[in-house]
């Protein structure tokens, strides 16, 4: 196996003392040169070093030991652990910034809220590695060095990268409302229009359909037709 066993020169230490392991074997099973196997046994390295025993381990097998004595050519197996340790997952927290680049955050901040005002501040934490407080204190301008801030792009800054901060940028434009734009006045639909309600009567009007005399209508236009007719005579 690739795998090297725990504390190699101590595994060698004691596999020199207490078997007839090649040198060569033991430098496969410990990842070691052969020549640095060699130095261990002629005493010119790892002096003082006590030897670990692989087999209370669990490293390695009295059996995996004697086909190695028996056989120059065999290479030892690690055996396999039987605790299996669950992998680490990557804790979440507020990113971490450099020492040297802390005082550089307010200014980060200030470029952050006057270029992108939709970003929560819960966005600006995790970009920039700050606290509301500190977010509150620049917007405020009550910030203790607010006369001297100059906007700075956080990304120039080193505080995060491109890809993140267009990230945000997105989340907060697709959270953030669509306002209603006024598209002016528009006509009424055919629905209303056509509707027989007397609120669409002009207003002061006072008449009904009873009041309409059709005869009156005709004798109207009739005089207004005589009227013409006799100022074309006129002329």
């Amino acid at each position: 196996m690739s795998n090297a066993p725990l504390m190699p020169k101590a595994t060698a230490v004691w596999l020199l003392d207490n078997t007839a392991l090649s040198f060569d074997q033991v430098a496969d099973f410990t990842k070691m040169h052969p020549l640095e196997i060699q130095a261990i046994a002629d005493g010119d390295a790892a002096q003082g070093i006590k030897g670990m025993d692989p087999i209370s381990t669990g490293q390695l097998t009295r059996d995996e030991i004697e086909k190695g004595e028996k056989d120059p050519e065999h290479r030892l197996k690690l055996a396999e652990s039987k605790v299996v340790l669950p992998q680490a997952g990557k804790k979440k927290g507020p990113r971490y910034t450099p020492v040297s680049r802390r005082h550089e955050r307010p200014s980060a901040i200030l470029w952050l809220v006057r270029n992108h005002p939709e970003l929560k501040d819960a966005q600006i934490m995790r970009l920039v590695g700050t606290t509301k407080t500190t977010i509150a204190s620049v917007r405020d301008r009550t910030h203790w060095n607010a006369s001297t801030l100059t906007p700075m792009d956080p990304v120039t800054l080193g505080l995060c990268s491109q890809i993140e901060l267009d990230f945000e940028v997105q989340r907060a434009a697709k959270e953030k409302p669509t306002d209603q734009e006024y598209g002016g006045a528009t006509l009424l639909p055919a629905s209303e229009t056509t509707r027989k309600d007397a609120e669409f009567e002009p207003a002061g009007s006072g008449r009904s359909e009873d009041d309409l005399n059709l005869d009156a209508v005709f004798a109207k236009l009739k005089t207004i037709g005589g009227k013409k007719a006799e100022d074309e005579d006129e002329e």
